[in-house]
């Protein structure tokens, strides 16, 4: 293994860094490396990362640009709708008060998201309004938030409509801020996606990416190591390659074919 440090950056919702921030440090100590975690604030730093924990959009489109990323491998997540698979879905809301009961509601309406390559956020959202048909202007005004979490305050405070959500960060979110449970309601859900990748730099020798692979995987060997997961929602983690994305390109592919790149 190097000596120098693996350097992992993350690029998905800050109410997970403490998640990551842990299985980082475990990585490094089952490989006997020291192992430190930033938070990334652009997509070029996932190109000089040794690893990150990325959107799988984000992944698909910077694989294409020639990015050397390699998918290594994907959480899975808690509970029966997942179904033991390293997928997730998006969750449309909408305040609780509001008289939308369905997505076809929101016609007209204000949307927010957090950035365009989030699949969650963005890819996802794009995705259903091709499948509708819908491809010249079916939202009123959009609001690019930036975060998830900014996306769901927004709808709790009436500043806007509605916005797609990642069940997980959903999830944590309204276990750690019971109180805006009370003020939003789920009118849809959208997916599911294979959920985010842990990539690595293929610029790393093989035996470096194997292992952090075999890390990550061996994670819930121990009651605590669970422990920790389960504070996530994380049951685990298994194997992923490029093409577990491929629904993901699938969905993209059906955007550009349809010229529907952007959802302003």
């Amino acid at each position: 293994m190097p000596h120098r440090p693996l350097r992992f950056a993350t690029f998905l919702a800050p109410n997970l860094f403490d998640v990551y921030a842990f299985i980082v440090r475990r990585v490094g100590q089952l490989l006997g490396v020291p192992a430190e975690l930033s938070l990334g604030a652009d997509y070029a730093q996932a190109e000089h990362a040794d690893a990150a924990f990325l959107c799988g959009l984000a992944y698909v489109e910077l694989v294409e640009r020639g990015c050397p990323l390699e998918a290594v491998a994907a959480p899975v997540l808690h509970g029966q709708r997942y179904g033991g698979r390293p997928v997730y879905y998006s969750d449309v809301i909408v305040h609780h008060d509001s008289p939308f009961r369905c997505f076809a509601d929101l016609r007209g309406r204000s949307w927010s998201y957090n950035e365009p390559y989030s699949q969650s956020g963005y890819g996802i959202t794009r995705y259903r309004l091709v499948e509708l048909g819908e491809t010249n202007g079916f939202f009123g005004r959009v609001v690019e938030a930036g975060w998830h979490e900014r996306s769901i305050r927004l709808v709790c405070s009436g500043e806007v409509d509605a916005t797609a959500i990642d069940a997980h960060v959903l999830a944590l979110t309204l276990r750690d801020l019971p109180d805006l449970a009370g003020r939003l309601r789920v009118i849809d859900s959208l997916g599911p996606s294979t959920i985010q990748p842990v990539v690595v730099s293929r610029r790393l020798p093989e035996y470096v990416r194997a292992g952090v692979r075999a890390a990550l995987l061996g994670l819930a060997e121990t009651v605590a190591d669970r422990a920790q997961l389960a504070r996530g929602f994380v049951d685990r983690f298994v194997a992923v390659r490029d093409a577990s994305y491929d629904d993901l390109r699938q969905m993209r592919d059906a955007c550009r074919r349809a010229n529907f790149l952007t959802l302003r």
